[in-house]
């Protein structure tokens, strides 16, 4: 007895001591998020004290200035949020086409330079986007979509595709080749067969992919920075930058632009949750 009393109270102490230390790791991680939230409701005078003021007077001037209150010309938020969703929502939706066409390719078929080519997609998403902005930029501006959406999508699609093709290529890897078989036999084409009994089992995965893709063409900031320049092309990371002035920052009206932008991303996390986690841990299970 005094041991099985004994080795219940070591389990619980190391439950405790494990969820104490995701606690205080997720502490860590979401203090700069809340700092952010915090500062966009705070006077500049609490934001440049030192040392720091730890307990906030909570103001709205900083919203209220970035659309147009309190006598200033406001920041476009609309414009640069319109921007942000079609050039996020379209060249997600391409990327996904592409990078779930290409990782069930890759899965299914055998090919001359399968895996040359595969690798070659991989370190092509290892450039970092910085490298890629000058090259970009010349060759945009030859072609003359220079701050349009259109040559931000071609970019963000660009990018995402090499990793939509690697995440799907895992999910469709994990469907046994006998249910597209079985689908053949009961008289489905091969297209027929994708759509109607493949995709469906998979849909979690390409989620998951969509969302990630989503979300780095959202908050991407250095090729959008260089392929925008105008007010109808601008991206809201861009859009920071108006808090900036030759000698100053306006550091409150900068943290409540980016709470704006983190808002939409937390509904799309929180909506789709159910499908992110699925798509994950399907793609790391064998049946």
């Amino acid at each position: 007895m005094d041991r099985n009393q004994s080795y219940r109270n070591h389990k619980r102490l190391m439950k405790a001591l494990h969820f104490s230390g995701l606690f205080i790791t997720m502490a860590i991680i979401c203090i700069p998020g809340l700092w952010i939230v915090l500062n966009s409701f705070r006077p500049t005078v609490e934001i440049m004290a030192k040392p720091p003021v730890w307990i906030p007077t909570f103001t709205l001037d900083h919203y209220r200035a970035m659309f147009g209150g309190a006598g200033e010309g406001g920041v476009p938020v609309f414009s640069y949020f319109r921007n942000s969703m079609i050039v996020s929502v379209v060249s997600t939706a391409i990327a996904i086409l592409i990078g779930m066409s290409g990782g069930y390719a890759f899965a299914r078929y055998k090919f001359k330079g399968k895996n040359g080519y595969f690798v070659g997609l991989m370190l092509f998403r290892a450039v970092p986007g910085v490298a890629l902005s000058l090259p970009l930029f010349i060759v945009f501006a030859r072609v003359g979509i220079i701050d349009t959406h259109i040559g931000l999508i071609l970019a963000y699609v660009a990018m995402n595709v090499p990793f939509t093709v690697w995440l799907t290529d895992g999910f469709f890897r994990q469907i046994p080749k006998e249910l597209h078989e079985a689908a053949e036999i009961d008289g489905c084409t091969r297209w027929q067969a994708f759509w109607q009994v493949e995709f469906p089992v998979a849909k979690s995965g390409v989620a998951s992919a969509a969302i990630f893709a989503f979300l780095t063409s959202w908050n991407e900031f250095a090729l959008a920075s260089q392929l925008t320049r105008s007010v109808g092309s601008k991206t809201m990371p861009v859009g920071l930058l108006d808090f900036t002035a030759e000698f100053t920052i306006n550091w409150g009206g900068m943290c409540a632009l980016a709470v704006l932008m983190i808002v939409p991303a937390l509904i799309l996390t929180f909506l789709v949750q159910k499908h992110l986690i699925a798509g994950l841990t399907f793609g790391g299970v064998k049946g």
